[in-house]
């Protein structure tokens, strides 16, 4: 600790110390600890204390919890976990019964602040932190503070709660730490004692008719097994499995979602024998046993295991199945389809869950269709994956949800009513649909597929948000190559898959889609008016605006976006798509590009979203790559780039940044006052320096006629006149602008926190005293 950090900490400590002072908020004495943190890190906790009796004067102070406001008291506590991390601090705290009067058990629980959850979490933290070493763990053993946590895993407070349980969770992985590499674990009798009493009182929950214990005990471990990965961890288990086992008898089974994540935990640990510890036997019962519903996350999570026997693969599969094959059974007067994996749709079980209400029928396709989404994309994904069923389940629930269906039973009726307008389902349903466009699918199929988002693409009934995602669904489908087993895309399956791509986009083309979207770009919704520009961008790119006119509309309408004073959503959207269509050639921007980015920058150069700001420049990188660096692509501007034979080959090029604001735009955006913008603006000049840095002569720049203008505009705008503009500039003025700037330097400044000048410890004890007055003003640092 400096020199002026120990004169201002007695004033500090005496300020905490005084219940009558407002102590500085929460973040202050958040950066408080963390400060003591960094300094015990650097020299002796116990050194530390005896160079400054001020501090052992306040936690000593505290032990008198009526005269210390409940936000100091919870920073004590943890201030005090600090110190007593380190073992010979410990136990000069100890002496003077300290630890025992703050973390005891006749310590804080008779306190009238302990009410307070702040307090408790405080309690909690400043134990975590002590609890690293044997003499922490005899005082834990000894001091009733192991009780102490065992109740708090009951607290009313979610996040007390939470903590009580992970500082179960580290006090018995301590406990167990200590033995030689190689040594056999101990049995669970001869564990020591914190260990014992964790390990007795887990147990005993788990016998508790009371849910609650039940999920307390069951957190515990599910966190011991997902943190500790040491062989004792097999003997914990040996040990308790029995008891979580016998969960499964009871009628209803006990705290479900917290049973299975204790199941997959334990199925993720590294040291145990599965097959020995009869985890899978168990992962097979309670998929057996539990609802779809509730089966649902767990058949995925065993789907996801690395090691996982293909047995109970195939059974967690057909779990996560059976919903979608109760649809396809409903809606069609044959047999189920084949390859749905036998035994899934005959489910009595299922059909009764999926149409006891419907809001369950609603909960369990959309848990359904996450689940299998998220399954195709991993590598873990079931082979062979039954593309052509979850096909035709996805396009028969979307016909259900918009009406379009004809069911040939009484359940497909229901399920009519269930789901009919249903935009949660619809939604799942189309983001589903989307990842099976990876798939291979049969000709007759993918046209069904074509057919039912035309449907709701046109569907006045669709929601703005269903058109989002109906419009996401397509390109998909517009863009996935056909694929066949023999991997050729010149099959005749392919070149059919490729003529029903072709008429889908004629189909499109021709129809009102286009127009729907560009009509919702004037929705006062600005989420619906963001997802519309991108939809409408995206259809552009893909030439399915109807006609030049209407593509040129479309433009307009894009501008128009960008230059309102709304909400800032639709205005980030507009960007990213011109930024893509700038990328990708597109014709409207092909066409005149100059005044596309001269139109783009100044609209952006107003905005007052910074977000906006930061896309412009990405924009105006993405034109300066394409005119500089690769002059293969659609710019006009692209001309005598690295290689020839000119001594100035960029001089044309250079021309037209003057012409444009685009250089004004970033020279501007370099003095933002939000640092994201102005570290993009940073980059991108550093860009065009380095990519003109041999375009002219810097003596000969610097004797232009203009430098001496440049100059004094550069000083006006460093001393705060950032408002004046630098005016009509040359080529060479232009380049003595970006020489003379210390670009890596301010880059370099832009990096650090905003207010890395200022943090130092000395400046946060200045600031804190100054809060209450015991600074005279002009000894403050209030930053």
């Amino acid at each position: 600790m400096d020199a002026e950090c120990s004169r201002l900490l007695p004033a500090l400590c005496a300020v905490l110390a005084d219940p009558r002072q407002l102590v500085a908020d929460d973040t202050c004495l958040e950066k408080l600890l963390d400060w003591f943190k960094t300094v015990t890190e650097a020299e002796p906790s116990l050194q530390l204390l005896q160079d400054h009796p001020c501090l052992m004067e306040l936690l000593s102070h505290v032990l008198k919890p009526q005269d210390v406001s409940p936000r100091v008291l919870s920073f004590a506590l943890r201030l005090v976990g600090v110190f007593a991390a380190q073992e010979d601090c410990f136990q000069y705290l100890q002496q003077g019964e300290l630890l025992l009067g703050l973390f005891g058990e006749t310590g804080a629980l008779s306190w009238a602040a302990w009410s307070i959850p702040s307090v408790r979490s405080g309690w909690i933290q400043g134990l975590c932190s002590l609890a690293h070493h044997p003499s922490a763990l005899h005082f834990l053993a000894d001091s009733g503070a192991v009780d102490t946590i065992f109740s708090l895993q009951g607290d009313p407070s979610l996040f007390v709660a939470s903590a009580a349980s992970q500082l179960l969770v580290h006090i018995l992985a301590l406990s167990m730490q200590g033995g030689a590499p190689g040594s056999p674990v101990p049995e669970a009798v001869a564990w020591p004692v914190c260990a014992q009493k964790i390990m007795n009182h887990v147990e005993e929950s788990l016998h508790s008719k009371a849910t609650p214990q039940v999920t307390q005990a069951l957190n515990v471990l599910t966190t011991t097994f997902g943190r500790c990965h040491n062989p004792w961890t097999g003997v914990l288990w040996e040990r308790l499995s029995p008891p979580v086992a016998r969960l499964f008898e009871r009628d209803p089974i006990p705290a479900t979602h917290s049973l299975m994540d204790l199941l997959l935990s334990v199925a993720r640990s590294p040291v145990l024998n599965f097959a020995a510890c009869g985890l899978w036997e168990m992962l097979a019962q309670t998929l057996s046993r539990l609802s779809p519903t509730q089966a649902g996350p767990l058949a995925l999570g065993t789907l996801k295991l690395q090691h996982c026997p293909q047995e109970l693969r195939t059974q967690a599969f057909r779990v996560l199945l059976q919903p979608l094959a109760c649809i396809l059974k409903a809606t069609t007067q044959a047999p189920g389809p084949p390859g749905l994996l036998d035994g899934t749709a005959g489910s009595l079980l299922t059909v009764d869950a999926l149409l006891s209400s419907k809001s369950a029928c609603v909960g369990l396709l959309c848990q359904t269709l996450a689940h299998l989404e998220e399954l195709q994309m991993l590598p873990q994904c079931p082979s062979p994956w039954p593309q052509v069923p979850l096909l035709q389940a996805a396009v028969t629930i979307l016909r259900l949800s918009d009406g379009s269906a004809d069911p040939s039973s009484s359940a497909g009726g229901r399920l009519c009513g269930a789901l009919g307008g249903c935009v949660r389902v619809q939604r799942a349903a189309l983001d589903f649909l989307g990842t099976l466009s990876l798939g291979t699918s049969p000709l007759e199929l993918v046209l069904e597929v074509f057919a039912v988002l035309l449907k709701t693409l046109e569907s006045p009934e669709s929601s703005p948000m269903v058109l989002k995602k109906a419009f996401q669904a397509t390109l998909r489908w517009l863009q996935s190559p056909h694929k066949t087993p023999s991997g050729s895309d010149l099959s005749p399956d392919a070149l059919l898959f490729l003529g029903g791509q072709a008429d889908f986009r004629e189909a499109l083309h021709s129809s009102e889609v286009p127009t729907l979207a560009r009509q919702l770009l004037q929705d006062p919704e600005s989420y619906v008016r963001a997802s519309a520009v991108g939809a409408a961008g995206q259809l552009s790119s893909q030439g399915l605006q109807a006609t030049p006119a209407n593509q040129q509309g479309l433009l307009m309408d894009l501008m128009h976006i960008l230059s309102t004073d709304s909400e800032g959503f639709p205005r980030r959207a507009v960007l990213r798509v011109f930024t893509e269509w700038l990328r990708d050639g597109h014709a409207d921007v092909v066409r005149d590009t100059e005044w596309f980015v001269a139109t783009v920058l100044q609209a952006v150069s107003r905005d007052l979203d910074w977000e906006v700001r930061v896309q412009g420049l990405e924009l105006a990188q993405v034109f300066l790559i394409q005119a500089m660096g690769q002059p293969r692509l659609h710019c006009p501007y692209t001309v005598g780039l690295p290689g020839a034979t000119s001594s100035r080959p960029h001089l044309e090029f250079l021309q037209t940044l003057c012409r444009l604001p685009l250089f004004e735009f970033a020279f501007c955006a370099l003095l933002d006052c939000d640092r994201p913008v102005a570290q993009k603006a940073c980059d991108l000049l550093l860009f065009l320096r380095d990519k003109t840095v041999s375009c002219s002569n810097p003596q000969e720049a610097g004797d232009s006629p203009n430098s001496a203008s440049v100059e004094a505009a550069l000083q006006r705008w460093r001393e705060g006149e950032q408002a004046q503009p630098l005016g009509d500039l040359e080529p060479e003025a232009m380049l003595a602008i970006l020489r003379s700037l210390d670009l890596e330097g301010l880059q370099g400044r832009l990096a650090k926190s905003s207010d890395h000048v200022e943090k130092s410890p000395q400046s946060l004890l200045q600031d804190m005293l100054a809060t209450v007055g015991v600074l005279e003003e002009n000894e403050a640092d209030c930053y």
